[in-house]
């Protein structure tokens, strides 16, 4: 067995949790978890670094890993020429085909020494160990140096989260729009068990590497849409909880995220306020008014249909499920801070 799903995390670090899927080598025996292992990481992580990281969100649909044939048709022609990659997803999607039209399973009868297959192991370690992805720019990759924040913003708005964190109590915290983890670094070296999420994969691998870098506390960076979270999947959606399924956390943290929820993307307070409900029994959540910059560059390009996006209707919103323990001007911007509990 080599499913990715298999693996778990502590903190950032990687861990293969199914022990039974380990056994006694055998003489000659092929390794019977080879395509699932190509599926699973080569597929996914090649496809990242020569196409579009976006196909990872295959694996949402694509349970057993990324089809062979799928890789070989979505991967650039280059990718052909390298032998790696060739013989593991191209020439192997063949066989595969191969095989499948026979309608017999030759990898059964199949026999190779133990070099052979320990070569066929480090090739795959090296193959991986070398693919590079090459990011574009995007507009939160680098989102901290181009914020309408002056210094002062910044570390009063860091003073505040901190303050609110420790008012909380909590074990486990829940970044929503982390981007890099500047804010989720604060939990973190409080001793909370964090969760740092952002839709954007830059700002997600920029955490990452900083993490591995040993330049902030650890926690683990993870690429979510809240707009699309990751839903229940496999057998009867019962194999793979959804991210409200593997909640509460005992805080969640939404800076400079309201904004994209409620106008980008046409969401009630009262709906927002109600899945946060369902996701964290505090939260921690920042107020950005339409006066804002980065508000305004929302509604540039559209109507503004959102009377009700005010700090006013804002806090009657989360009233519904939360009780306002909390609320702070962050220094030097029209935005404010809000720590809420949920009712009992």
């Amino acid at each position: 067995d080599a499913s990715a799903y298999n693996v778990q995390f502590n903190n950032q670090k990687a861990v293969f949790i199914d022990s039974l899927s380990f056994a006694p080598y055998q003489e000659g025996q092929a390794w019977d978890a080879y395509k699932q292992f190509c599926q699973h990481f080569l597929a996914p992580l090649s496809l990242a670094a020569y196409t579009d990281i976006r196909l990872n969100w295959l694996m949402r649909t694509h349970i057993d890993g990324i089809a062979l044939d799928l890789a070989a048709k979505l991967l650039p022609k280059r990718t052909k020429f390298k032998f790696a990659l060739a013989s593991h997803i191209h020439w192997h999607a063949k066989t595969q085909k191969k095989h499948a039209a026979q309608g017999q399973d030759q990898k059964k009868k199949a026999k190779i020494s133990k070099t052979g297959l320990l070569g066929i192991v480090e090739n795959l370690k090296n193959t991986i160990e070398r693919l590079k992805w090459m990011p574009a720019e995007t507009e939160w990759g680098d989102y901290y140096t181009n914020t309408n924040y002056n210094s002062e913003s910044f570390k009063n708005k860091q003073a505040l989260v901190k303050q609110f964190l420790q008012d909380s109590k909590a074990k486990s915290l829940w970044d929503l729009g982390a981007n890099d983890g500047s804010f989720s670094s604060i939990g973190a070296e409080l001793g909370m068990q964090t969760i740092a999420f952002d839709i954007d994969p830059i700002a997600v691998n920029k955490n990452y590497r900083m993490i591995k870098a040993g330049k902030t506390a650890e926690m683990l960076p993870l690429v979510q849409d809240l707009t699309n979270p990751s839903p229940a999947i496999g057998w009867a959606h019962a194999e793979r909880d959804s991210l409200q399924g593997r909640g509460p956390a005992d805080c969640i943290m939404a800076l400079a995220l309201i904004h994209h929820l409620a106008i980008s993307n046409n969401l009630p307070l009262e709906h927002i306020a109600g899945y946060f409900a369902s996701l964290g029994k505090q939260l921690i959540i920042e107020f950005v008014p339409k006066e804002d910059s980065k508000v305004q560059t929302l509604l540039a390009t559209r109507q503004d249909i959102f009377p009700h996006y005010n700090l006013e209707d804002f806090i009657a919103a989360f009233s519904g499920p939360y009780k306002l323990l909390n609320s702070k001007e962050v220094v030097g911007s029209a935005r404010s801070l809000h720590h809420f509990v949920l009712k009992e």
